[in-house]
């Protein structure tokens, strides 16, 4: 009984932790991706918030000729434009952080209150950011993929020939397909079935599978539906006519290109105000810069011999 009661009244942990020190995280936000999108594409500064996009009409009019040997009349021509060129506006992604003073003035040993908090926001904002620039019904890669650019899965699992009928969509110095992990493990299952597994590249001090030298990027924000994703194979670059990004530069409280932190000042109530905003949009240069695989089927398994489990 001594030995039961001496065990009750031993100093437990408790009351131990109430004077031992700890070690504390940083707030941990497990909604944070890589964006692979946001480091591949490229960014292009656009003035007043408006980018506007001239092409060529009509190329097939444009006349020239291999001249002959004798005095035969050349063509005349011109590049004619399009009449209505498309303008690109910048969508801003934005939020208002409050915090109260007394917890900035109190709690904010060892990790800064204010400082944590806007950490946090941007990266949410981030987050948003590269899924307005693949599902946005009005700018979104999704949405901006031409009729004749969309192709369909012979069997429904992405296979080596549906990836390679992208490639023949875009065949002018494609840059990378994108699409949600789960297809991109779909295709490695078809990929091994048949007994060429995909070779891997580092990017970024990470590794990814490709298919014909070009990698596959992963992105949680291609949407999924009914077992169901989407491949979307890219060009990118001015220079190629591809995909590019936008941002506003020169803003006020300007953090990185197109992202802006201001303090909006301290209200009656000691709530201080921070307007968090990320101005962005995207293009797509010309239409055979961009195309997709729909209807991708992430569910489907096979059956291996023993020796393969």
């Amino acid at each position: 009984m001594a030995d039961n009661k001496a065990d009750h009244l031993a100093l437990g942990d408790n009351a131990a932790r109430q004077l031992a020190n700890t070690t504390k995280t940083a707030p941990q936000l497990s909604t944070i991706s890589p964006r692979w999108l946001v480091h591949l594409l490229q960014w292009l500064p656009v003035e007043a918030g408006i980018y506007r996009l001239n092409q060529v009409k009509n190329p097939e009019d444009v006349l020239v000729a291999c001249a002959k040997r004798d005095e035969s009349d050349l063509p005349t021509t011109f590049v004619d434009y399009e009449d209505q060129p498309r303008e690109y506006f910048l969508n801003a992604v934005a939020t208002i952080l409050d915090v109260h003073t007394r917890v900035s003035d109190l709690y904010s040993s060892p990790y800064d209150q204010i400082k944590e908090q806007l950490r946090l926001t941007i990266e949410i904002i981030k987050e948003k950011q590269e899924s307005e620039l693949i599902n946005n019904p009005d700018y979104g890669l999704l949405a901006s993929v031409a009729e004749e650019q969309r192709v369909f899965p012979l069997t429904g699992a992405p296979t080596p020939d549906d990836l390679d009928e992208l490639l023949t969509k875009v065949w002018k110095e494609p840059a990378f397909f994108l699409t949600h992990p789960a297809a991109i493990a779909a295709f490695g299952r078809e990929c091994t079935r048949r007994g060429v597994p995909p070779p891997t590249v580092s990017l970024f001090g990470a590794q990814f599978l490709t298919w014909r030298g070009i990698p596959l990027i992963p992105s949680d924000k291609v949407p999924v539906a009914d077992g169901k994703t989407k491949i979307i194979l890219l060009r990118v670059g001015d220079k190629r006519q591809g995909v590019v990004g936008l941002f506003q530069p020169g803003l006020p409280g300007e953090q990185s290109p197109g992202l802006s932190v201001r303090f909006m000042g301290i209200s009656r109530n000691a709530i201080a105000s921070y307007l968090i905003s990320l101005y962005c949009s995207l293009a797509v240069l010309t239409p055979d810069a961009l195309a997709v695989l729909e209807d991708v089927e992430i569910g489907k398994y096979h059956d291996y011999p023993d020796t393969y489990k």
